[in-house]
């Protein structure tokens, strides 16, 4: 027989015997199937029936260093059934007619493949693919005692019925269930093959279009319910291969545990998974190709730089491969088989590879003739190291994380089982199998999330009770009268400026959002609503009505801001309200009078102690200042309400620890929770409001109030600098303030104070050495901060330079222009911060954007945008969608959550998992039933249970 088939049954059946360890045959079992599948085919006396078996040897058996025992028990076992069916005729008698091994039925169809197509039509390069060497990939680890419970002879009499990897493979890209064979009822309750998929194909170039045979099912013995994720919290030093120089270099990007591994997702791929022979290439694009190396040129120069030219061949022609370092090509010896991919160039007029990755052509293919990923990474760890590292994590482990989203949850959606989507996330087959991967885990993120904001807005709402605060109605109304807005206008006669006050009509957004909030602080329950509203929209004035009636049905209130420049605006707004409130009859008719303090960190030791004592002696109905209202020593007698001001840039432990002051009341023996208002003048995108914000109900004002300006943009290029300050002069002379902004260098508080004198130095020796200049920069002490800006409110400096520290907080209604320098280092939503800083008063303001020389198209489409719009919620948008939601707001807060695979555009994806999250809480709110034992300690491992997002 030219089919060696004797060999073949010999080599099975002592692999079988050798428990499938894959240690008898040199290379692995698969380097033999490869060789003899190879050898096979180039028979030129091969039977029809003879092709069939050598075709199914490789389909089962091509993959087998890759497959866990129980895999590999079951395709051996199903071959050798295949062979003895051959041995003894079964599949062909009379004519050799055969169809998926098994006898034809009479009068059956014409033979042929599993493709649709004659065996004797298939193009030689798919049989060239079929015999290419496979690899030998890290064997996956398994569930203990896994290998025990699979019955050999219930396997081995059910062989004959294993459906094709052709089959399994269809009915896993269209998200289907195997189908299951019949079996003999004296087998009923052996265990089924079907629970032992084949594992992925390793991506070869003789399978590299070959998509990867099934993945483990919900019921796989691969994914046990059972399993809990700190199994995977193995140190990476323990990964074979890795060991403790690579665990160090790992540690460079916060990778210590295998866990961490599989959820270090790439940032994107490059394809080379297009297979070329060398005589196609065509310059400029990006392919593959399977070639042996036949010689290295070295110790060529060009100009400084060392050449290496390596040239390989294939049946079509040869190609020149350059490296410019020598130790890129020591593995490049001549006769070695190579997979090579890259960008085909051009050297001394030849198509060539410059510096291509490459793979040896016999081991699974990781960096080259597929779609390869690419992640991020620093220090010394390259690039390659990192992706074979990740690569031998999943391999090995992948397999054995267990499923937290419920079966009927993912077949709703038709989601992969995690192991795949973790796989092809990784190291996709295919560009579909890679976004099918990517919805999966954009959903698990999602929804993980949602579920963590539920059990955390329901810790709070539940662990301790909240006071009801009666709201006066009356006074409500009268508080709206009294209302009063300043401007500043000029006296016709003397021709100076004067403030005037002038009635408050407040939007209807404003009256929306004060209802909501009334509404809350009523209830049992603790408030607990993020308030937001684009810069000058008029939150100050719906937290003031809140904080007025928690004062007057006697409650302490806090008011909490990121910077002591924006607490003093508080402080100083605040006052003014209050001040003309206790003016009105009705305040006097009842005595009412709000007793407000500052409290900062700039306050004196002795002043704070006597402070301290006034808080908890209830003396003082309303503190406002920074992070110092959040220290140990201040306690509250009766804190009813906590407003928290810019609320991003709190960590959530101190956003807890000031929400915990009420229950640490010297007078709260009940131990009930504040009511909570957070406040952001940063228009947050939807996505995130559904995410980082999912567990505060929320109010929006999107309405301005009348007689706030237009503020006028324009983008301005260096050539117009001088125009620029030209026009700063003009609005000057007119009586008008403007701001000069230095651009962003680092974060850095010094680099960013000398940038800045420099510049107030320049300018003003320079540019304006007629009018008066002022300087302010984060290294400026508190006392001089303050006394910098009254200055400029009162109209001593005519130019304000100054660095980010005015990004919030800034009232002055008579700046009437911004400048901001190297506008293209700041993201959308601070440059609308910065443009907020004018348009307060009766005058038209304007922005000028000055742009570096050398401008990126990032920083060209973010000039665009703020010049086109001034909605700060359209602009939140855009400014999501460039720089991610990692850095929407600038800088990481510790705490919230980051997106690794959904984007702003997974609105649906968002959706799906917001319903499903409400819905599961529903049924389990404390995800303690059984089926939710994976999922708890999903959301608990992700969450850490130690923040609070709120």
């Amino acid at each position: 027989m030219p089919a060696d088939i004797a060999k073949l049954e010999k080599v099975l059946t002592r692999e079988a015997a050798d428990k499938y360890a894959d240690r008898l045959v040199y290379r692995g079992l698969a380097a033999f199937i490869s060789n003899w599948t190879r050898d096979a085919i180039t028979k030129s006396d091969l039977s029809q029936f003879e092709a069939r078996l050598v075709e199914k040897v490789a389909d089962y058996l091509i993959d087998y260093g890759a497959m866990t025992v129980p895999q590999r028990s079951a395709a051996i076992q199903t071959v050798l059934g295949l062979v003895r069916d051959q041995g003894s005729g079964v599949w062909g008698r009379g004519s050799g007619e055969i169809q998926d091994g098994r006898p034809k039925a009479e009068g059956g169809a014409e033979d042929r493949a599993e493709d649709g197509r004659n065996t004797d039509e298939r193009q030689p390069a798919e049989a060239s693919r079929k015999a290419t060497p496979a690899p030998k990939a890290p064997k996956p680890t398994l569930a203990k005692g896994i290998a025990s419970a699979i019955s050999q002879p219930a396997l081995s009499s059910v062989a004959g019925n294993l459906p094709s990897p052709t089959t399994l493979t269809k009915a896993a890209s269209k998200n289907q269930s195997v189908p299951t064979p019949p079996s003999p009822k004296t087998q009923s309750s052996a265990l089924s093959p079907h629970s032992l998929p084949i594992s992925p194909a390793p991506n070869l170039p003789s399978s590299a279009l070959r998509p990867p045979l099934s993945s483990p099912s919900e019921n796989s013995v691969l994914s046990p319910q059972s399993s809990t994720l700190p199994s995977l919290d193995i140190p990476l030093n323990t990964v074979k291969g890795v060991g403790e120089t690579y665990a160090r270099l790992l540690a460079f990007i916060n990778l210590h545990t295998v866990y961490q591994a599989l959820y270090y997702f790439p940032f994107r791929h490059e394809d080379f998974s297009s297979f070329k022979k060398i005589s196609e290439l065509m310059y400029g694009q990006t392919e593959s190709v399977v070639a042996q190396v036949i010689d290295t040129v070295e110790n060529r120069r060009f100009g400084s730089r060392e050449i290496i030219e390596v040239v390989v061949t294939d049946d079509t022609g040869r190609l020149s491969c350059i490296f410019f370092n020598r130790r890129q090509t020591y593995a490049l010896k001549p006769g070695t088989q190579v997979v090579l991919s890259g960008k085909v160039d051009r050297w001394n007029d030849r198509i060539c590879f410059k510096s291509p990755t490459y793979e040896a052509a016999d081991k699974e293919l990781v960096s080259t003739g597929r779609l390869v990923p690419v992640y991020s990474t620093t220090g010394p760890l390259k690039l390659a190291a990192l992706r074979r590292i990740i690569k031998t994590c999943v391999d090995r482990y992948a397999p054995t994380l267990p499923d937290h989203l419920p079966p009927e949850m993912r077949q709703r959606y038709h989601y992969p089982v995690l192991s795949t989507a973790i796989r092809d996330y990784h190291f996709p087959p295919t560009p579909e199998a890679k976004e099918q991967a990517r919805r999966r885990l954009a959903f698990d993120e999602f929804f993980t999330i949602q579920l963590g904001v539920l059990l955390k807005r329901r810790e709070w709402r539940e662990e301790r009770p909240g006071v009801p605060i009666p709201v006066d109605r009356l006074l409500l109304q009268e508080w709206f009268k009294a209302l009063v807005y300043k401007v500043s206008v000029e006296n016709p006669e003397s021709g100076e400026m004067e403030d005037q006050f002038r009635p408050m009509a407040l939007t209807g957004a404003q009256h929306r959002s004060i209802d909501d909030i009334l509404a809350d602080i009523e209830k049992p329950t603790p408030m607990n609503r993020l308030l937001q509203g684009d810069v000058g929209s008029g939150k100050t004035v719906v937290a003031a009505t809140a904080l007025l009636m928690a004062v007057a049905s006697g409650f302490q209130g806090a008011l909490m801001a990121p910077t002591q420049i924006l607490a003093e605006q508080h402080f100083q707004g605040l006052r003014r309200l209050f001040d003309l409130f206790e003016q009105s009859e009705m305040a006097q008719a009842q005595g009412l009078k709000i007793r407000l303090e500052l409290l900062t960190g700039s306050v004196r030791k002795k002043d704070k102690d006597v402070l301290y004592r006034r808080i908890k002696d209830g003396e003082v109905d309303l503190i406002i200042g920074t992070s110092a209202v959040i220290e140990e020593v201040v306690t509250f007698k009766r804190l009813g309400l906590v407003i928290i001001d810019e609320q991003h840039r709190f960590g959530v432990l101190q956003r807890k620890t000031l929400r915990g002051k009420g229950a640490s009341s010297a007078a709260n023996p009940e131990g009930a929770n504040p009511h909570l208002l957070v406040m952001t003048a940063t228009p947050i995108p939807r996505t995130l409001n559904l995410t980082i914000y999912g567990d505060l109900d929320l109010s929006i004002i999107n309405e301005m109030p009348p007689g706030r300006q237009v503020i006028k943009t324009r983008w301005v290029m260096p050539n117009e600098r001088k125009a620029a300050y030209n026009f700063i002069r003009k609005q000057v002379g007119l009586g008008r303030q403007a701001f000069i902004i230095c651009p962003l260098v680092e974060e850095s508080e010094k680099i960013e104070a000398k940038a800045a004198v420099e510049e107030h130095e320049r300018l003003q020796r320079e540019v304006f050495p007629d009018l008066k200049l002022g300087l302010l920069h984060g290294r400026v002490k508190p006392s001089e901060k303050d006394m910098i800006m009254q200055q400029f409110r009162d109209r001593e400096y005519d130019i304000l330079v100054a660095t980010s520290v005015i990004e919030v907080g800034i009232d002055i209604p008579n700046a009437t222009v911004i400048l901001i320098e190297g506008a293209d280092r700041f993201g959308l939503s601070q440059l609308h911060q910065f443009r907020g800083r004018v348009g307060r008063g009766q005058h038209q303001s304007y922005c000028l954007l000055l742009a570096g020389k050398e401008l990126s198209e990032v920083g060209r489409e973010r000039l665009k945008a703020i010049e086109d719009t001034n909605d700060g919620f359209e602009l939140a948008e855009i400014d999501l969608r460039m720089r991610g939601p990692g850095e929407f707001f600038g800088t990481r807060q510790s705490g919230e959550m980051q997106l690794q695979v959904a984007g702003i555009n997974d609105i649906e994806t968002l959706e799906q998992a917001r319903k499903e999250a409400t819905r599961l809480f529903e049924r389990d709110p404390n995800l303690a039933l059984p089926e939710h034992k994976v999922l708890s300690q999903k959301v608990a491992h992700l969450w850490n249970f130690q923040g609070d997002l709120s």
